[in-house]
């Protein structure tokens, strides 16, 4: 039963890992969602400053671009990674659809705009900067969505864990005290045995306690 036990504790700590990992990546992709959300805004300001001739600022706005569209790349690499391990965001396939062609757009109008930032180029880019912003605010809103959802997944996962180490604990005692029991029956010739039986106990409960501590800064 005792080694049930463990093997149920062992396999539930094992799947409750992909979901912490799955957190760590909505944690990554949030991060670049904001980033991304900074650099559209930054690219269509240095596209009016390159409208008004400022110095130096047609550069800054390529380069703004390139930047913009390496970080699309890393969220979209980012999300078919998750959609990998089974997980999707939490969007209407219509609005994810809107989403992509409002970004894909964006770029265009941008593309047109930092190579010729004349009137017509630039009032366009700066009209797609609205629906642009209420896109990526909505992907950001889905990513944290599902980070608070695989959050709590693995919560209850290591609460469960938690739930079979204390179980297995408190078997591994059981059996320490009965050891203690035939050894002191034993008299002499089982003082020895009764030694590492005190010893095992020692043991076990250092073990409960470290283990549970780690679980639960793991779940903090």
């Amino acid at each position: 039963m005792l080694h049930h036990e463990r093997a149920s504790a062992s396999a539930r700590f094992q799947g409750a890992a992909p979901k912490a990992q799955a957190g760590d990546a909505c944690a990554r992709l949030i991060n670049l969602s904001g980033r991304r959300r900074f650099i559209s805004q930054r690219l269509v300001l240095f596209v009016l400053l390159a409208q008004q001739g400022r110095d130096g600022a047609q550069a800054t706005a390529r380069e703004t671009l390139a930047l913009f569209r390496s970080t699309q790349q890393s969220l979209l690499e980012g999300e078919a990674a998750l959609r990998q391990d089974g997980l999707t965001l939490p969007l209407p396939a219509p609005e994810a659809e809107a989403a992509t062609a409002c970004i894909a757009r964006f770029e265009q109008l941008a593309d047109q705009a930092v190579r010729q930032p004349q009137d017509a180029h630039v009032d366009a880019l700066v009209e797609s900067a609205t629906p642009l912003l209420a896109a990526l605010n909505r992907q950001t809103q889905a990513l944290e969505d599902l980070a608070r959802t695989q959050a709590a997944r693995a919560r209850q996962q290591l609460s469960s864990v938690m739930g079979d180490i204390e179980q297995i604990a408190k078997h591994a005692r059981i059996v320490s005290f009965n050891a203690q029991v035939v050894a002191a029956r034993a008299g002499a010739s089982g003082r020895e045995f009764a030694v590492v039986s005190g010893e095992l106990t020692q043991i076990t409960q250092q073990l409960d306690g470290l283990v549970r501590e780690a679980l639960r800064s793991a779940v903090a």
